[in-house]
């Protein structure tokens, strides 16, 4: 008897620019690019592909990342996107995609269930501006996440930096 098969999820990921230009670092400033993190405090959402995470790890020391969580998407929904011209999401564009509210939206971004590439061709720029976090960095900007800084992954504690810079 065969089991039937699970259809595993992709996790969400959102990734935040914490420094600023790579000087003389060219294939990491056009890693940065294709990740569209052009400048310090932007942030996006992406699925954890083997593509993803590769230049995710080549970024680390310009960037930071982890799993985002379902009221993270929500409140960066409501507050940080932006569609065409500079408009805020409203609930008349969510409905449009097929969507009764934020929520929803957010909880289908988190399960894989509205692919990224379709949400970005709907109109919603693919970049989040954040402000600085409130309260500062906790660690200094040049030294890995593990090590006491804020660089790389960081796993669930994402969340509660994009919260204090959004």
């Amino acid at each position: 008897m065969k089991k039937a098969s699970l259809k595993e999820h992709p996790k969400c990921l959102i990734a935040v620019r914490i420094r600023g230009r790579a000087a003389d670092q060219r294939d990491i400033e056009d890693t940065l690019m294709s990740l569209r993190l052009a400048k310090k405090h932007h942030a996006s959402l992406y699925y954890d592909k083997p593509q993803t995470s590769g230049m995710l790890n080549k970024a680390k020391d310009f960037l930071t990342w982890g799993e985002a969580k379902p009221d993270t998407i929500r409140h960066i929904l409501e507050k940080r996107v932006e569609v065409r011209k500079g408009k805020r999401l409203t609930p008349e564009f969510v409905k449009g995609l097929g969507y009764p509210s934020i929520d929803k939206l957010a909880q289908a971004i988190i399960k894989g269930d509205l692919p990224l590439e379709k949400f970005w061709k709907s109109g919603v720029k693919p970049v989040f501006r954040l402000n600085p976090p409130s309260g500062g960095f906790k660690g200094t900007t040049r030294i890995s996440y593990k090590g006491g800084g804020e660089l790389g992954y960081r796993g669930d504690a994402i969340n509660d930096l994009v919260l204090r810079m959004a």
